[in-house]
């Protein structure tokens, strides 16, 4: 049975309440330019929260910035490389909870979803490409922001036996499914399938994975960073990142998936292949860059 009840906040919202964990919930693209906010809706099994803020104008974040997570460190520990990097070239930074405050108070039409104190999820349908839409769907205490599109959806669906109304995020929790249920399956093979533009994120509540990928040619642009407190940036806006990791930020390179699972980046196409990260110049906005070694080079796009 369903229920709705109130929480204390700064904005008038709703509570829904004991929905089937099987429930699938999609925030699709809007039917025309503007787009009208509909309530809170919480997520009841765990304690996610989805807020939609009305539209303002953009004051802070740059017009390409829309997809937005961040991860604190007790679910993604801080690469390495990228703290090393804020350790050569001090620049200033906020806190990931600020990070995500600003995304919103900034961006038209945002939407957001908090998953304890750990996990925060933004991202907003203004000015979307028609052709590189957002996705945002929850399955299963599974979590995904899509962007892009797969050029072999329709036969991937059949695969997964999916529903024609499915859209890409939906698919890539399928797929993530299977790689998690599956195991040994390979995960490079999961995102090896997918063929397409599309940069996205999952985060599994059910177990506290993370899983990050973007195609081979870079055609849906994703960066990460270091927040002031450590926690994990993805977003497709450099800027946004830049003001809130200084130098511990650098492009997510093409090509390439990182998962808590697995514990580092590896590419889908040559997985085998290690990846190095290259210092960068101290006049760029930088701090590393990633290359992936082999007969097979893949360079994060500048």
């Amino acid at each position: 049975m369903w229920g709705t009840s109130s929480a204390p906040t700064d904005r008038k919202h709703t509570t829904i309440t004991n929905l089937p964990s099987s429930i699938v919930l999609i925030i699709p693209p809007p039917p025309s330019f503007r787009f009208t906010p509909p309530p809170t809706i919480r997520y009841p099994s765990i304690p996610a929260t989805i807020i939609f803020q009305p539209e303002r104008d953009r004051r802070i974040c740059g017009s390409g910035s829309i997809m937005l997570g961040v991860f604190s460190g007790s679910i993604v520990p801080p690469p390495g490389e990228l703290v090393a990097a804020g350790n050569r070239t001090p620049s200033p930074k906020i806190t990931g909870e600020a990070l995500v405050r600003r995304f919103i108070d900034s961006t038209t039409g945002a939407i957001s979803a908090r998953v304890g104190d750990e996990v925060h999820l933004a991202f907003t349908h203004h000015k979307e490409s028609l052709l590189l839409p957002r996705w945002f769907a929850v399955k299963d205490e599974i979590f995904c922001l899509f962007e892009g599109a797969l050029d072999n959806l329709g036969s991937l669906m059949q695969h997964y036996g999916l529903a024609k109304s499915a859209n890409e995020a939906v698919l890539v929790i399928e797929a993530y499914k299977a790689l998690r249920d599956r195991a040994p399956y390979p995960a490079s093979h999961m995102v090896g399938h997918l063929s397409g533009s599309f940069a996205f994120i999952v985060y599994d509540g059910s177990t506290s994975m993370l899983f990050v990928a973007t195609d081979q040619f870079g055609k849906v642009p994703l960066y990460w960073g270091i927040t002031a407190d450590s926690c994990v940036a993805f977003a497709d806006d450099a800027d946004l990142l830049k003001g809130a990791c200084g130098k511990s930020l650098a492009s997510f390179p093409q090509g390439c998936f990182f998962s808590t699972a697995v514990g580092e980046l590896r590419s889908f196409e040559n997985p085998k292949n290690k990846i190095t990260a290259i210092p960068a110049e101290e006049e760029e906005i930088w701090g590393a860059k990633y290359q992936v070694e082999g007969p097979a080079v893949l360079l994060a796009p500048k």
